[in-house]
């Protein structure tokens, strides 16, 4: 077996979208945190980037379709232009509030529906591409390991990881099974645990997530990083706090 410096990966949650997410920061080590598209404001922002300070996490923006409503899980019908405003936008207001804490964004993943949207329409990737790249073109973009929206932030110039989903049923393409099916969310530790593993054997993946407001998040973390170090992988953020890989 190689040992735990040949094999990396990274553990992040996506946060600061509702109360009970502190034990996470413990597990994690990147934090995708909310930014006012779906949820977050000014003071989550805060709570969540002071958090990441205090346990060593990785901080990076989680922008969406500006869908509160609807927690960003709604397709919108918004032009390329106002999605690369939105996403530009909602990266500036967390650098702000991590720039005032003394903390560093180091990436980008969309959230829910343009998360989805980009995986998958080469437009969405590329909106997304130019938010980020009106940000810093040093930023990390987060997206799903074997998407063509990879290859298109890539070619863009920008720093890209890909993404697997340990708390997330996959369909046989290697998409997501829609939420609204039934089994759409994995929430049996051991389950997650696995899949997590063969995602990271596989080699496919730069960063596994689980989501915060899955039922027993916490415990199904807990249980993908201890499986993850048993297998001999170092858990660790694929981006260092000052920028670098």
């Amino acid at each position: 077996m190689p040992s735990s410096t040949d094999r990396r990966i990274d553990l992040n949650a996506d946060v600061g979208e509702g109360p009970g997410e502190e034990p996470l920061y413990e597990v994690i080590t990147s934090a995708n945190i909310a930014c006012g598209g779906h949820a977050g404001d000014e003071g989550s922002m805060r709570a969540a980037i002071d958090l990441a300070l205090r346990h060593g996490v990785a901080v990076g923006a989680h922008p969406s379709y500006p869908d509160r409503a609807g927690f960003g899980r709604s397709t919108l019908n918004l032009s390329p232009g106002e999605v690369s405003r939105a996403v530009a936008e909602q990266t500036a207001a967390l650098t702000r509030v991590a720039l005032e804490l003394g903390a560093h964004v180091g990436h980008v993943k969309p959230h829910g529906a343009l998360y989805n949207e980009a995986a998958s329409s080469a437009p969405m990737a590329e909106a997304v591409a130019d938010g980020v790249a009106r940000r810093s073109q040093a930023l990390f973009v987060v997206g799903l390991a074997g998407s063509p929206a990879l290859r298109i932030w890539q070619a863009r110039g920008l720093r890209i990881a890909a993404e697997g989903f340990a708390d997330r049923l996959y369909d046989g393409g290697g998409g997501l099974v829609p939420r609204a099916h039934p089994g759409a969310l994995v929430t049996d530790p051991q389950a997650a645990a696995a899949q997590a593993l063969r995602l990271a054997v596989a080699g496919i993946c730069d960063t596994i997530c689980i989501h915060a407001d899955t039922p027993g998040a916490i415990v199904l973390a807990r249980a993908v990083r201890s499986g993850l170090e048993a297998a001999g992988f170092a858990v660790r953020a694929f981006a260092s706090r000052d920028g670098s890989g």
